[in-house]
């Protein structure tokens, strides 16, 4: 155990949130995405599950860590609900207040359609599946930088 590290990063997602450089993605993603072979194509090829734990529960612990990039529009990504782009669930405003929070500011986050999110989703560097069992619990974060 570590100080001031959220017990439910794992030691494998922890090495993978230090591996990663300004501007990689990570994706956070629900229990019925399809998150395996998502990874595969991934830069690690990684999956994380952080099994019992929900979305916003993780998202929160991954950017007490890890620094949303300030260099582009919308650091955040989120997949918009088929059907319905406007519709704004209950996971998508918790974890609006869950980046805003993080980062000490508004932070923008960008609805990317399905298929998209999917082909956007295969570029990052890693996927962590949560046991979220809410739809539309799926998400793309920038990292950032840590200016001293």
């Amino acid at each position: 155990m570590l100080k001031t590290v959220p017990p439910i990063v794992t030691a494998e997602l922890l090495t993978i949130l230090a591996e990663m450089g300004h501007g990689d993605d990570l994706v956070l993603v629900d229990r019925n995405y399809p998150a395996e072979s998502t990874a595969a194509e991934t830069v690690t090829g990684t999956c994380v599950q952080l099994s019992g734990v929900g979305t916003t529960e993780a998202a929160r612990a991954i950017l007490s860590l890890l620094p949303l990039d300030t260099y582009v529009d919308a650091p955040v990504r989120l997949m918009a609900v088929v059907g319905d782009p406007d519709a704004t669930p209950d996971v998508h405003r918790e974890m609006q207040a869950v980046v805003d929070e993080a980062e000490g500011r508004a932070v923008t986050i960008d609805r990317v359609e399905r298929f998209a999110f999917y082909e956007a989703a295969k570029q990052a560097y890693a996927v962590v599946r949560t046991s979220e069992a809410r739809p539309h619990g799926c998400f793309i974060f920038k990292k950032g930088v840590i200016f001293d």
